[in-house]
């Protein structure tokens, strides 16, 4: 992708998936807006490499609305809006909706709004493009994360609708990985379990998100469409 003097906006890159995909377009030459909810190291070192970060707190409609608010003090044009903010909430008894609002407005209602909000932004660039980070868990469904599954779920389809609605201007697309990267404290068993149920069998990492975000960037006939990045999960 050509470095453009219009941003790329990456939601939720303090840590892990979305840090490391920001540390790697600033590396590239390319402005990077972040959003965060937590303050975490990442949030620092991106200030440090030249990225803006905003406060985001995607919990209510008021809440997104005013970090869109706030984007706007900072660019009048977006080459890129990369959603990856996300939370992984399981349901409890007694806090069934609540989680349930919880995932649709960080995972539906915060890409509806920001879409909606920012195409004025992404218009100004010569080339846009906005791209859902999904799961592969909505291939199946979720007994534990009911919730989170079924806005994921929601979230390939705004990339449909949004597709339709934005061409020819800005592209539209999706992926939508399974685990990339384990967790410190996940054990030696768990770690075999779940590598055992891709047919590649390995921990990628954030690297082949990085690698589907430039493609799907720098590919000037795909949209609508979301790229599946699960290690052969679905042939075994």
């Amino acid at each position: 992708m050509a470095s453009s003097p219009a941003p790329v906006l990456i939601t939720g890159a303090s840590q892990r998936v979305g840090l490391y995909c920001a540390e790697r377009m600033l590396a590239d030459g390319h402005a990077v807006i972040i959003s965060y909810r937590t303050d975490r190291p990442g949030v620092q070192r991106l200030r440090e490499l030249g990225a803006i970060a905003i406060h985001g707190d995607f919990s209510s409609q008021d809440s997104i609305l005013d970090f869109i608010a706030e984007l706007k003090t900072h660019t009048d044009c977006l080459r890129a809006i990369v959603h990856n903010a996300s939370q992984w909430l399981a349901e409890t008894q007694g806090d069934e909706g609540d989680v349930f609002l919880r995932m649709f407005n960080v995972h539906m209602l915060a890409p509806y709004l920001i879409n909606l909000h920012c195409a004025e932004l992404l218009h100004r660039s010569q080339t846009a493009d906005i791209i859902h980070i999904g799961d592969d868990v909505t291939r199946k469904g979720s007994s534990k994360h009911i919730a989170y599954c079924a806005s994921k779920a929601g979230l390939d389809n705004l990339t449909l609708s949004f597709a339709a609605r934005f061409a020819p201007k800005i592209k539209v697309n999706g992926i939508s990985p399974a685990m990339l990267m384990f967790q410190p404290d996940d054990d030696a068993a768990y770690r075999a379990r779940t590598l055992a149920k891709s047919a590649l069998g390995i921990e990628p990492g954030a690297e082949v998100i990085y690698q589907s975000l430039r493609y799907l960037l720098e590919n000037p006939y795909v949209t609508g469409t979301t790229l599946t990045v699960n290690g052969g999960r679905h042939i075994k």
